[in-house]
Formats: structure tokens, sequence, C-alpha cells
């Protein structure tokens, strides 16, 4: 029987970025993945590839605006086969890239299903022969899937996923979209960019519910402008397929019976956890409706067993989030001097047009918390490298402690804001305040730039509006 340090089921951005930093940290690491490749969701038919054809998406915006930045085309051609071509290229580059690492760092990877069969027994299943290992600690990253509605079947050719969607031969004529989360309002923009009639459901009363209330508003602004049909308060009742796609019923916000025939209708409500039969059953974990009770440190009441990723309760589900929930786990059991996982730390980015990034606070959320807030707003149309890029689209807003200037949060929409949101990040990250940040020397011209106005902006101080 082999033995082990640490056993990771699951080779997602939790999984496998965990086995790297365990081995650099000596311990001798396993990584059990039930596909016959590495990288879990996020890499296959998650973050890598939607970013891909979100890529695409900004190219082919920007042949459509030639002539605005002074060239001639005329018939631009999208070849759609080629572009999955290209997103399939990059994912499987990437996946052999951690392969590749694994063997730099000595992680032995196995194929199969992991199981955990009772304390520091791991067995793996494949074509029915079943391999047992011997682990000193055990980390459970199996991530997640999509959720449907009840009484959705998803088909996998009419009625979509994440995963189905990205498979499609041509861009749909007509497409609806029930979710306007991150998933929801990142395939729209793809779609919509490439000629789609694009309509979002969203059951809660604004898109992108979890970014701050202006962000949401920004956003809803600049889809319509584009054409995109928006129904907040909208309750699905129904999705049935039929001879030219399916038809969605559901309930408007004024209660009003209505639907929309598609061609293709996209499930994007949220995710589900997999957490069944994977022994948990054998432990003393806590689960609940499929989500793992895990502290800080991400362990679970099963002493040696670790979870991470989107199966934990109360934790966002996102790569990076995921990413350093492994780090932080494996460097408590290497005894090394690890901070707990603070999910207020954690930036959320989303890759539609135009982009959002976020992190801390949302205005509502200081209010509720007590805080004595005070805000500042800068717009991307008084930034010169917006200008350049003809992306004018959006703001800066910082919430802030008025007392001690404390920054609690920042929200931004518009051009790189996934990129831009880094400073604030480590901003949060080292408690600084806003006069550290009105100190902070901002390259000229960038889009970074906007958020130096944007600190000062909580004082009325912003030099460029």
């Amino acid at each position: 029987m082999a033995k082990y340090d640490l056993v990771i089921i699951g080779s997602g951005p939790g999984g496998y970025v965990a086995a790297i930093r365990a081995s650099q940290w000596g311990l001798k690491t396993a990584v059990v993945e039930k596909d016959p490749f590495l990288g879990g969701t996020c890499l296959h038919v998650g973050c890598i590839p939607t970013k891909v054809f979100l890529h695409h998406a900004d190219i082919y915006d920007n042949f459509k605006r030639a002539e605005e930045f002074g060239f001639e085309v005329k018939d631009v051609k999208v070849n759609w086969p080629a572009m999955v071509a290209r997103k399939q290229k990059i994912v499987n580059k990437h996946a052999g890239g951690i392969s590749a690492l694994f063997r730099k760092h000595k992680v032995d990877s196995m194929t199969g299903w992991g199981r955990i069969l009772g304390p520091g027994r791991i067995s793996v299943e494949k074509d029915g022969k079943t391999t047992e290992l011997e682990t000193t600690y055990t980390m459970i990253a199996t991530g997640s899937e999509a959720r449907s509605l009840p009484g959705v079947e998803i088909d996998g050719t009419t009625i979509l996923t994440n995963r189905e969607i990205l498979q499609l031969n041509s861009p749909p004529k007509s497409l609806v979209v029930v979710g306007a989360g991150a998933v929801g309002v990142e395939f729209a923009s793809i779609f919509r960019t490439f000629g789609s009639d694009v309509t979002i459901l969203e059951m809660l009363p604004r898109i992108v519910p979890l970014e701050d209330e202006e962000i949401s508003a920004e956003l809803e602004k600049s889809f319509k402008k584009k054409g995109i049909r928006i129904e907040t308060g909208a309750k699905v009742d129904s999705v049935k397929k039929d001879a030219k796609g399916a038809t969605v019923t559901f309930k408007d916000k004024t209660g009003k019976a209505q639907s929309i025939a598609a061609e293709r209708v996209l499930i994007g409500v949220g995710r589900r956890p997999l957490t069944e039969n994977v022994g948990l059953e054998n432990t003393k974990v806590q689960v609940e409706r499929g989500y793992v009770h895990a502290n800080g440190y991400l362990e679970t009441a099963e002493p040696r067993v670790y979870a991470i990723g989107d199966i934990v309760a109360g934790l966002p589900q996102l790569a990076h989030a995921a990413s350093m929930e492994g780090i932080i786990a494996v460097g408590r059991m290497a005894g090394r001097d690890v901070p707990p996982f603070d999910k207020k730390r954690c930036p959320a980015a989303t890759y539609c047009e135009p982009q959002i990034g976020s992190i801390g606070l949302t205005e509502r959320e200081a209010r509720d918390a007590g805080f004595d807030v005070k805000t500042g707003k800068f717009p991307f149309l008084a930034n010169s490298k917006a200008t350049i890029l003809g992306q004018h689209e959006g703001f800066i807003k910082v919430v802030a402690e008025a007392k001690y200037s404390e920054i609690l949060g920042v929200h931004a929409i518009g051009p790189l804001a996934t990129e831009i949101i880094s400073e604030p990040v480590a901003a949060l990250g080292l408690e600084a305040t806003l006069d550290d940040m009105a100190a902070t020397i901002h390259a000229h011209p960038t889009v970074w730039e906007a958020m130096g106005d944007a600190f000062n902006a909580v004082r009325g101080l912003a030099i460029n509006f």
C-alpha cells in the first residue's frame, strides 16, 4: 500500500495548487482525479474557456468599431469552429502544464474515483479495480457542477449549462439566460456581441446581485444599451423544448405570466457541491445540503481531513478562493504560520463587457454593519487611457469609514476592472487607509490611475473630475 503525507481528491485550481505547495513544504503528496485530465471545471469548462470566448468577443467588437480607430475593415467573418479549436488548444496547453508541474514537484497523480474509507485510508477505483492509499492528511477538493431548476431537464443540445454551451457549433440566433450571476452575464455578453438575441431572466431584484447596487445598475444600463433584454424579479415556471428550440414561461416582477421562445436556453442559477460518494459518511465531517463545514484553516470536524473550494459552506465559489484555501490548509498541515481564510479579502471578478472587479464590503453591507460610511466615485469618462481605448462606460466606487479613513470596499465596472482591482485587494490586505492610497503614485496614462482619483474622491479631492 502506497503511503503519503497528503492525498488530495480533486485536481482543480484548489487541489493542484495545494498539491504543489504541499510538495514545496516537504509533504509527500498524491492527487486523485476522476477525469482523465488535470485542472478540473475551471480549466476545462469554466474560467479559462469562457475567458477565451470573451477575449474573442472583445476583438470582434473592436473590428465592428474599426472606423472609429482609423481602420477600414469590411466583411469581417466569424469563424466559430476556429474559435472553439483555439479554446481547446489553450485548455490542452494548460492541462499539460499542470502535469509538467506535478512532475517537477514530484507530486503523484492517479486517475480514478477517490473515496475515504476511514481515518488515513483512501480508495481509488478505476475500471473495476481498486487501489488503496494510506495517508496522514486528506483533502477533499471535489468542486461543483451546475444546478438546474426544479422540473427543468438539461438535455445538452437545447437546454444547456456552462459545459454544453461551450461546444455549440455556432452562436444561437436567440438565447435566454436564466440567472444573472457571473456565469449568466458573461455568456450573455459573449453571445450578444456575436449577434444573438439575448434575454436575461433573474429572480432577484437586480442582476449581478452580489455586487454593489450601483454596479448592478450600471451593468443593466450597459446591457440594455447593447440590446440585451433584462427581466429582474422573474420567477421561471417552466422550460420546455419544442420544434424551434425551447419556450421559457415565467412570472414577471408584477406577477404577470409571460413566455419567451428561443433557439437555446442557458441555465445559470448557481452550482451544487460534489460531495456524494466520496466517503464523507465514514468520517465525522459535518455536511449540510451537500456543503462541508470547515473552519478558517479549512479543517473539518474529522481530524486531519480538510475541505477546500466550492464544497465549503459559506465561502465564495471562486477558483482563486479555492487556491488560497488550499495553500492555507497545507500550511496548517506543514506547521507553517498561515493566516485563516478571510472571505472579505477575496476579490470577485466578472469578465462581461464592461468588466466588474470588487473587493470588500458593498455600501449597503458597510452601513448594515454599523459603519459611518463615506463613498467616492470616479468615472472612466474622465480617464485618459479609457478615452484612448474607446471604453468610457463605468466607474470606480470606494467605500470607506468616515472617522479613521479605513477602506472597507472597492467596486469597479469598466475597462480592465478585473485587472486594476488588484491594487485595492493589496490595500485591504495591508489595512491601508485613504491617506496611504492618496499618497500612492499611479502611472500615467493608465486605466489603473483612475484608482488614485477614486480614493481621493471620498474626500472630494479627485483631480480629473
